[in-house]
């Protein structure tokens, strides 16, 4: 393909940004929502071009721009890399970004800030295509901190509200923490191979690696995993993504779907043949993504703020794709991404077009009755909820069950773990589903009477994603996966370790996951159908419930021995400077003022007293000149 075209396909988000930046509130919102759109549509044209060829030759394209660091014999380029896993990235990236664009024009349409949400948005998805892109670890970082930029930007667009600034600036802040691991790794990287070039790293590697490399390399690996713990909110670093709840609902979706949760992923298996070599931190990653995925479940169980409930199955849902990148399963992690955006970006849409119907609600303890209003996003909402519950034939079933077959060969104790979040996923996905669409309304009557479906600027992102939902699972059905043969240039030890055969024991696996997820189901039914109950008031809960309500306490945690210590250390210093730094330096100024104050009567304006003083300096003068020496 033409350096020009490949260029295009990264530059033109940014185009739409400094064209809605600068002349975004002259050209009016119509134009500016437009200009918004078609640039991420273009680019996900240029995308679908570049796949088709790729999936022809099976050859990767590099676009080298210019030699960028140069230092003895360690180089940097500034280039970029196209191969069938950053393609596949740029796919969905690019073609849900469409979508989310298009839902936009209609979403906020009302927002004074109606450019600068869609300059946003495209710097948002630029900075997306520059991490999955980048030809090495240091412009995969421009793109790592840009989109960390833009979560702060969108998570605190509506900034009046001092709780969404505070929000933002979380989310902004435990990213760093991560940031600093993968700045680490990447510097030890740099040290152990002399290259941070990721084609150069993989053949360097084809003649063996010496030991006392490997344990820097473990130590690399380790580094850059706490990255991704903090870019794609795993345990501890995960606090962060339900908090960022507070941008609007197109953010959400753009965040949780296409771009930035799934970064972390990605950057693990681009580098998957690094982390091949050190098993320990594998099994580390496994674990973390096991817990983090039972948690983020428990803790979905009980939320009522209906994007609070999707924000913690996105935290689960990841935690699941870092248990297979641990397996070594990275194929299955990445089937798993790409079915999660599609009924994830669904769900997050259907939430914002329930919350557009009611005026901004967002508590689900003040809904219900909506289905026969709002009949596409209640359909289209159910096909995603059976989609990430795991009930086939929708796609999550097929990406969900393959992590945890693996999950059961590799370590039964995960598998287990994982079963249990993925039951407790249906319940709380159809309780969301109960509370908010059947039963009677219970929100006031001016919102009964303002009720509506929304326009088809939202519902048409909505229909195709649900679609997306059902058929996405046929890119890898077991035993005919093309995802599997499509990756394999990329993935150094592919599916041949987790072969996609269907025995017996397969079999009996995938009857028990359904049946896990029809038993969630099942109680949401009875629950919040049959007996019609109400989640909980807050002051109501106790025991178990509370603890669950109140997150485990984690940010009371990191409030009590994080935040709390650096305030007390905070005001302890600025006394200090208020005390003694300040007080030295008014003293000085008091003291000058004052000297000012009794030297200034001298100047009396008597001429005898003028003429005393001269006379008495002469003299001096004299006495120091003639007589003194």
């Amino acid at each position: 393909m033409d350096t020009n075209i490949l260029l295009l396909l990264l530059i033109v988000p940014f185009i739409g940004f400094l064209i809605n930046i600068f002349f975004g509130k002259t050209i009016g919102k119509n134009l500016s929502g437009i200009i918004g759109t078609l640039t991420i549509v273009i680019s996900f044209v240029i995308s679908v071009i570049l796949f088709l060829q790729i999936k022809e030759t099976q050859e990767p394209v590099r676009l080298h721009l210019f030699d960028w660091i140069t230092l003895e014999k360690f180089k940097i380029d500034f280039a970029f890399y196209f191969d069938q896993l950053s393609v596949l990235w740029l796919l969905f990236v690019t073609g849900i970004g469409s979508l989310i664009h298009l839902y936009s024009t209609s979403y906020m349409k009302e927002d004074e800030n109606f450019h600068k949400f869609f300059a946003y948005l495209n710097l948002f998805v630029f900075f997306m295509l520059v991490l999955v892109t980048g030809s090495n670890l240091l412009i995969m970082f421009i793109g790592w901190e840009g989109v960390g930029l833009c979560s702060y930007l969108l998570i605190g667009f509506w900034y009046q509200n001092q709780e969404y600034n505070n929000a933002a600036k979380k989310a902004f802040i435990m990213n760093r923490v991560g940031d600093l691991g993968f700045l680490i790794g990447t510097f030890i990287i740099a040290y152990s191979f002399g290259t941070v070039d990721f084609m150069e790293l993989r053949e360097s590697l084809s003649g063996g690696i010496a030991t006392s490399t490997l344990a820097l390399l473990g130590c690399a690996n380790l580094a850059l995993f706490i990255a991704a713990t903090g870019k794609s909110a795993q345990l501890p670093l995960y606090t962060w993504l339900p908090d960022a709840m507070a941008g609007p609902t197109p953010v959400s979706a753009l965040i949780h779907a296409a771009t930035m949760v799934t970064a972390g992923i990605f950057m693990i298996t681009r580098l998957n043949f690094l982390f091949d070599l050190t098993p320990n931190v594998q099994h580390l990653i496994a674990v973390v993504g096991g817990l983090t995925a039972l948690v983020a479940a428990s803790i979905g169980l009980v939320q009522n703020d209906i994007k609070k409930v999707l924000a913690y199955s996105t935290v689960s849902q990841l935690g699941l794709m870092f248990m297979a990148l641990g397996f070594g399963a990275y194929e299955i992690a990445v089937f798993h991404v790409i079915t999660h955006a599609f009924f994830k970006a669904c769900l997050f849409l259907g939430s914002g077009s329930v919350i557009h119907a009611i005026h901004g609600e967002q508590d689900m303890r003040h809904m219900g009755g909506l289905k026969n209003v709002m009949k596409i996003t209640y359909v289209t909402f159910l096909i995603s909820s059976l989609a990430i519950s795991g009930i086939p034939p929708f796609s999550g079933f097929f990406s969900k069950d393959e992590i945890l077959m693996v999950a059961f060969h590799e370590n039964i104790t995960l598998w287990v773990i994982g079963s249990l979040a993925s039951i407790m996923t249906a319940f709380y996905m159809f309780r969301l589903l109960y509370l908010t669409f059947f039963n009677k309304f219970r929100g006031t009557e001016e919102q009964k009477h303002h009720l509506h479906e929304s326009p088809a600027a939202m519902t048409m992102p909505l229909i195709i994603l649900a679609v997306l939902a059902i058929v996405g699972g046929a890119i890898s059905l077991p035993g005919s996966s093309w995802l599997n043969t499509y990756l394999a240039p990329v993935i150094l030890n592919n599916a041949a370790a987790h072969p996609h055969h269907l025995g017996t024991t397969e079999y009996i696996l995938m009857g028990v996951a359904v049946i896990g997820a029809l038993i969630g189901i099942g109680i949401a039914y009875s629950k919040y159908i049959k007996k019609q109950e109400l989640p909980l008031n807050d002051n109501q809960s106790n025991g178990i419930h509370k603890v669950l309500v109140n997150s485990y306490y984690i940010d009371n945690i990191y409030n009590f021995l994080i935040i709390m210590p650096l305030n007390i250390l905070g005001n302890f210093f600025k006394k200090v400077t208020e005390v003694i730094i300040s007080g030295v330096v008014f003293g000085f100024a008091k003291f000058a003022d004052e000297l000012s104050y009794q030297g200034k009567k001298a100047q009396n304006g008597n001429i005898g007293l003028y003429l005393f003083a001269f006379v008495i300096g002469v003299c001096v003068i004299i006495y120091y000149l003639f007589i003194a020496r």
